[in-house]
């Protein structure tokens, strides 16, 4: 009742209808046609059909809309017709195990499911002081995380990570071994030939059976690139609030955000960091935020960050460090080693930890982070030879336990880590440590006379 309501107080009374006057870019300009921003409307073209369209803003009294297709047959004085005020797409279980675009639309070469529900693509985050608070472990299935970076349900974390680093192979590792009831995953402006590559090589079919796949690839618009990561949202706030406990993958927010400032830019705002104009900034707090807690259920978001040229200064992830709970960062070194997954367990973080783990498991994640640490600090030293055993208890402890550390962060994309299995290996290997530091002081190596 509450969709249908909310659907009444923001629809238009009036029917609208405009008509071209000229277009710039991969935009059109249209006369007499006062529809709100966020409006579908479609355009006829002069041939026969139409092309649906959004309004993205206004300038010097016409409207500018951002079509959904190419604007060949789109003559001047072609007319213009308002479709909706919103946008909603058809939900339910039927969905499941489907591949959709953004617009809600099968297109897995399988028939049409009949959808009976339908929810907005673009609703308001839970209100702040409905949220409850975080205090369950969310169990990925992926040992470095379970033991060192653990998560909550309803927690949002980011992953970040250049080209080729791995980001895709861990996104995938997430949806098979995890807890969730549902998973939803946005794949946002990739490669065509990916989604086939994600399904059959990093979902399965197991994966795949409790998803919900939507997907808008590189050479879609950049008002389908932006909707799928909304619709991704929204079919996930709607398994939420049926008391499923959701995982929501969006990959990636960095060309989400290369989209909004496509639209940004064609509307007339000026760009601002690194031509980024301040809608963006604006955008990806309304879109995470989305994620969490509510009363109903959870839902537990990954969003994938791509740092070009692993520039941590870029002003993406600068801001999606600032509004998540939590980072994964997947180092090329790491990779370049045959380390995976390439996680960088010091330069990484998971908020809420503490709140969702207990004392043992914190003192046991401190002490094997801080022996990475001790050997990271020192790594040139041992690697040069230049260090002398006996000199320093913590360095000889991180030497004496470095394979085993890596050991455990280690894990091939075959292989699932139930969550306690994850920690009664990472209490074992920090009292091996605790054991080690405790002991006697070892002789110090001799010099040479």
């Amino acid at each position: 009742m509450y969709f249908y309501l909310n659907t009444l107080d923001r629809a238009l009374p009036t029917r609208l209808v405009g008509s071209v006057m000229e277009t710039s870019g991969g935009t059109a300009a249209v006369a007499d046609f006062p529809a709100p921003v966020g409006s579908v409307v479609v355009i006829e073209r002069s041939s026969g059909g139409h092309v649906r369209a959004e309004v993205i803003g206004f300038r010097e009294n016409r409207t500018i809309v951002f079509p959904y297709e190419s604007l060949v047959g789109i003559r001047r004085g072609a007319q213009v017709r308002l479709v909706a005020t919103l946008r909603h797409v058809r939900i339910g279980d039927a969905l499941l195990g489907r591949v959709i675009n953004a617009h809600g639309r099968c297109v897995d070469g399988r028939p049409q499911p009949m959808l009976t529900e339908r929810t907005l693509v673009e609703q308001d985050p839970p209100p702040p002081a409905e949220r409850p608070r975080i205090d369950e472990t969310f169990a990925t299935g992926i040992r470095a995380v379970d033991s060192m970076l653990r998560c909550g349900r309803g927690q949002r974390m980011g992953v970040f990570a250049g080209a080729g680093v791995g980001k895709s192979v861990l996104l995938g590792m997430l949806t098979r071994y995890t807890e969730a009831d549902v998973n939803v995953i946005a794949l946002v402006g990739e490669r065509g030939r990916e989604l086939n590559d994600f399904i059959e090589r990093d979902l399965g079919p197991e994966g795949l059976a409790r998803s919900v796949i939507v997907c808008a690839t590189s050479n879609e618009p950049a008002v389908s690139r932006v909707q799928a990561a909304h619709t991704a949202t929204a079919i996930a706030e709607h398994y939420r609030d049926k008391g499923k406990n959701v995982l929501l993958l969006i990959d990636s927010v960095t060309r989400f955000a290369t989209a909004l400032r496509e639209i940004g830019l064609a509307a007339g705002e000026p760009p601002a960091t690194r031509g980024f104009p301040p809608s963006v900034f604006a955008t990806l707090p309304k879109l995470v935020e989305r994620a969490g807690r509510n009363r109903h259920g959870s839902i537990t978001a990954f969003y994938s960050v791509l740092v070009e040229g692993d520039d941590r200064a870029d002003p993406v992830a600068d801001t999606m460090q600032g509004l998540l709970d939590g980072h994964l960062w997947l180092s090329r070194s790491l990779a370049s080693s045959g380390h995976y997954p390439a996680i960088d367990v010091l330069e990484s973080i998971s908020r809420l930890m503490n709140d969702i783990s207990t004392p043992e498991v914190v003192a046991a994640a401190a002490t094997i982070r801080k022996l990475m640490a001790v050997y990271r600090d020192n790594e040139d030293l041992i690697s040069v030879g230049a260090y002398r055993r006996g000199s320093n208890k913590a360095i000889d402890a991180a030497i004496d336990m470095r394979e085993a550390i890596a050991a455990v962060l280690q894990q091939s994309p075959d292989e699932e880590c139930r969550l306690e299995d994850s920690t009664e290996l990472l209490l074992a290997l920090a009292a091996r440590a605790q054991a080690i530091l405790s002991g006697p002081a070892p002789t110090p190596a001799p010099t040479a006379a």
